[in-house]
């Protein structure tokens, strides 16, 4: 693909102003050398479109590195975009699914659930045993919430998308994270199904490196096939902060330690 147009025809300013404010994007902040820039009231960092047609390609230019990292199997664009990642997609749907996942992440990282949550207990009282259990509630819908936008409301085990079955798990414990920072990543968490969630947090089961289950000796037959773990399970998408954390979620549990 070429340098992008400037400025932008019509139709292409169009469609560009449309995937935009479909993904949360809706504030547009004008064009530079051909790239139409967006930001959004609800998440930080700005995006930044171009097309050569409606028929594409399409580039998408963002200027979060740490969402941009995450974003995964997604083309590299050659063309250098105002942003720190910039992508290149041959179809408008994916580039609207891109978007989608962007939004997602910057809901979620790498540290708008902490701002949200000492937003929120600014003026809370901590005095008495009680007052940390408010406080520690506020925290745990915080996270959850993050949890939802970074899984895309899914069990990355079973697929599960109903939000009454999903539960947010810490990999570290609450009680015992060493900052609020730590509690309320969302590399320290995993929307887990009920029961992967109660097997996990028992220490039933915990993840390898590569997201491969590893099942505690303790677990019973029957809770096995309950997790149908008599079929290919593996946990995609882990960080390498997931797998720090998930290093000490095994030892805890005393699991043998996995790097593969």
């Amino acid at each position: 693909m070429n340098a992008p147009e400037n400025p932008p025809g019509f139709v292409v300013r169009t469609e560009a102003q449309k995937a935009a404010s479909n993904n949360g994007f809706r504030s547009e902040r004008g064009t530079e050398a051909g790239w139409l820039k967006f930001e959004s009231t609800t998440v930080p960092g700005a995006i930044w479109i171009a097309g050569a047609s409606t028929k594409g390609p399409w580039l998408l230019s963002i200027g979060r590195a740490e969402v941009g990292r995450e974003i995964g199997n997604v083309r590299r664009s050659e063309i250098a975009g105002p942003g720190i990642e910039t992508f290149e997609f041959d179809t408008l749907g994916a580039l609207y699914d891109t978007l989608e996942h962007v939004y997602r992440l910057s809901l979620s990282l790498p540290d708008v659930p902490l701002d949200s949550f000492r937003a929120a207990i600014r003026d809370m009282p901590t005095n008495t045993e009680a007052e940390r259990l408010v406080v520690q509630r506020v925290g745990q819908n915080i996270f959850r919430n993050a949890l939802m936008a970074y899984w895309g409301g899914r069990c990355p085990l079973t697929g599960i998308t109903d939000t009454e079955l999903l539960r947010a798990s810490h990999i570290v414990p609450w009680a015992e994270c060493e900052s609020d920072a730590l509690r309320l990543d969302v590399h320290n968490g995993l929307l887990l199904s009920a029961l992967w969630d109660s097997a996990f947090d028992a220490g039933l089961v915990s993840f390898g490196d590569n997201g491969e289950v590893i099942v505690s000796s303790l677990l019973s037959a029957d809770a096995a096939s309950a997790l149908r773990l008599n079929e290919p399970v593996k946990l995609h998408g882990l960080t390498q902060t997931h797998r720090q954390n998930l290093a000490r979620h095994r030892s805890r549990y005393g699991f043998r330690n996995s790097t593969n």
